[in-house]
């Protein structure tokens, strides 16, 4: 599985290099969301510019990575510019549950707009305290 990682303080994008996301390569995804979120990633933004093919394997990875990171942080989808891929997302009707943004740049900026929103969550639970 080619792809690329870069973490930041805050998120981590994961950048697949691989123009199908499948059955082969589904496995491995899956494996490498659990080491992020064990190394204590809080945020990840994947980022599917690469991607011109995604099968129902690959909608289980990023289904894994968004049930993993719902519980404590982030899970962004974006850079999906290929139709085959956008209309399987919307067939499926992922559309609806995943978090997708159209760039990375909006991708950071949802991130730190969501770390705002659960740090004032956690201010006002204290004070109701």
């Amino acid at each position: 599985m080619n792809y690329s990682i870069d973490k930041q303080e805050h998120y981590a994008v994961m950048r697949l290099e691989e123009k199908n996301l499948n059955s082969v390569i589904a496995p491995n995804m899956k494996s490498e969301f659990v080491i992020l979120f064990n190394e204590g990633i809080k945020n990840l933004i994947l980022d599917l510019s690469n991607v011109e093919y995604v099968d129902s394997s690959g909608l289980s990875a990023i289904l894994t990575a968004d049930r993993i990171w719902k519980r404590e942080g982030s899970f962004i989808l974006t850079g999906i510019q290929h139709t085959n891929v956008k209309k399987l997302i919307e067939i499926s009707r992922l559309d609806t549950v995943l978090t997708i943004v159209p760039t990375l740049d909006e991708s950071v900026d949802y991130i730190f707009m969501e770390e705002i929103e659960r740090q004032l969550n956690v201010d006002s639970d204290e004070e109701a305290l």
